[in-house]
């Protein structure tokens, strides 16, 4: 509920401060004497769009303190809690606007952005007149409106789990159909990649092996040759023959010389027993280095494919493996990607299943309410002097999404047999404004946590019309909290508080103010209302008779 508007230099207003009760509370004045700007500075303060040039003529900026009465549960406090706000019963909006156009926004005292002024502004105030577009007129929340007076919270909710699922059943659907072309469109290169890959079968650390062996075979020709030069020296008709016959003819010899010998012939048997372990040495290393030429040509071969098959793939060879790891996980990927193609089909049938019934059973009681609606809002219209106008919810099949799949739109025709039509377009100035009043008693359970403003929503009526206008908006205000714009008497006179909007000159500047009214200037300006600027005695009575 608005507690308090506090403005400073602000258009025509230097200094106002206005504070506001719960029920109706009718704003009046001449035309021009600054009604609308009361509702440009809320309007400002809220974030929301206007008037351009705000700052009031030789001040350096504009100022609008806003303060609201939050209840325990109201919405308001969700977003500021989302903000980062701090929050409480009470909510104090303040926003400057300064002559070069800067605009800058406090909430209980911390800055904030325009964006959240605007969010929290749809939790706390309703605007509704003859050129108001945010709110009954525009058809893109007539489907929110009549879900809120059909009560489809539950139903709403179930259609969006379903809508989620669905969804969600959509993409991987379309994802794995899309993984399964593309890899059909490699199967013949993955079937020939794994079978050539499978038929080589390359070994981690193989490829290094091989070429170890290939470049010890290729040297080994001469390395033989040289092997086997040494092995002739060394061996039996070489060094080993002379040094055994050596020994033999030492050893005859030993027995004539004593021990002058025997120093000798020990070191030329160590020495033949040495020369016979590197004989043994050089056989073992022969052996090695005979080998047949058609393993060259075998190591050679499967080096070079190994070899080959790496550049073709793009690997190192010792990834050859992995990389027919990998390959074969595709084929099986595709082997069994009809199967998994088939399950998934078989979830989306059971998700749009679960969506169509959770859809069709939201549109169902959107139409059972739209039915309800048409008759409450009829039966509202009759007293407001409008009970041949025909009010229309329509419920037609819109584009599925997490909402359901309607469209709706009120519409309306002035009279029986006249072709119907969005509600905006139709109705006359009068006529719409009933109609907003009429819809608006029908879609309000409890505002007691939001203000409702109508600006001039009677004008074009007057008399008993204005009367019943005046009735049905003290209903509305009951246990909350409605400020009417009016230039009727009977509406005024409904009014549980009363404000007088005031122009003046000083100085040769024109000023706003707004006057509180008692009982007995209510009487006049009511009888102002009544006869214009002369105010008569039967004008006064008239008057009186209203304010009973």
């Amino acid at each position: 509920m608005l507690r308090a508007l506090d403005i400073r230099d602000m258009l025509i207003i230097d200094h106002l401060e206005l504070a506001f009760q719960p029920g109706l509370n009718v704003l009046t004045g001449e035309t021009g004497a600054g009604k609308s700007i009361l509702l440009d500075s809320l309007g400002f303060v809220l974030g929301w769009r206007g008037r351009a040039e705000l700052v009031r003529a030789g001040a350096e900026q504009g100022e609008v303190v806003a303060e609201f009465d939050l209840p325990e549960n109201h919405p308001a406090h969700a977003i500021l809690q989302e903000a980062g706000l701090p929050g409480g019963e009470e909510l104090i909006l303040r926003r400057v606007n300064r002559t070069d156009g800067r605009k800058t926004a406090w909430i209980n005292d911390r800055r904030a952005s325009g964006e959240v002024l605007r969010r929290l502004s749809e939790t706390l105030i309703e605007l509704h007149g003859q050129h108001d577009d945010r709110g009954l007129l525009d058809p893109k929340g007539h489907r929110d409106l009549l879900d809120i007076f059909a009560d489809t919270s539950v139903l709403r909710q179930d259609t969006a789990t379903t809508w989620r699922a669905l969804s969600a059943a959509r993409r991987a659907l379309a994802s794995a159909e899309a993984a399964l072309a593309e890899a059909k469109d490699e199967e013949e290169f993955l079937r020939h990649a794994v079978a050539e890959l499978d038929k080589l079968d390359p070994q981690t650390g193989e490829e290094a092996d091989l070429d170890t062996r290939r470049r010890m075979m290729q040297g080994a020709e001469k390395v033989r040759e040289d092997v086997s030069r040494a092995h002739a020296a060394l061996g039996n008709g070489g060094a080993e023959s002379a040094m055994g016959d050596a020994l033999r003819w030492l050893d005859g010899a030993l027995a004539e010389t004593g021990d002058t010998l025997e120093a000798p012939v020990a070191a030329l048997e160590r020495a033949l027993n040495e020369l016979g372990d590197a004989v043994d040495g050089i056989e073992r290393c022969l052996d090695v280095l005979d080998f047949n030429p058609h393993e060259l040509e075998e190591i050679e071969e499967r080096l070079f494919a190994i070899r080959a098959l790496a550049r073709k793939h793009g690997v190192v060879p010792d990834e050859l493996g992995t990389f027919a790891q990998e390959l074969r996980a595709r084929l099986t990927a595709l082997d069994a990607g009809e199967g998994n193609i088939a399950g998934l089909k078989a979830e989306l049938n059971a998700a749009q299943t679960a969506f169509d019934t959770a859809a069709d059973a939201l549109t169902e009681a959107r139409s059972a309410a739209a039915l309800d609606l048409d008759t409450a809002v009829m039966a509202e219209l009759a007293p407001l002097k409008m009970e041949r106008a025909v009010f229309q919810t329509q419920v037609t099949p819109g584009d599925a999404g997490s909402e359901g799949r309607d469209q709706v739109e009120f519409v309306v025709a002035t009279n029986p047999g006249a072709p119907s039509g969005p509600l905006a377009k139709i109705a006359s100035g009068g006529e719409l404004s009933r109609f907003l009043l009429a819809l608006k008693v029908c879609l309000t359970d409890d505002i007691s946590g939001m203000t409702l403003i109508f600006d001039e929503i009677d004008r074009g009526v007057g008399g008993a019309t204005a009367d019943a206008v005046g009735r049905r908006l003290k209903a509305l205000a009951e246990g909350g909290q409605v400020l009417v714009v009016t230039h009727s008497p009977q509406v005024a006179a409904l009014g549980a508080h009363h404000w007088r909007v005031e122009k003046s000159v000083k100085n040769d500047q024109t000023l706003s103010q707004v006057v509180p009214l008692d009982a007995l200037e209510r009487v006049d300006e009511v009888a102002r209302m009544i006869s214009g600027d002369t105010i008569s005695d039967e004008a006064r009575a008239a008057a009186k008779a209203l304010l009973l």
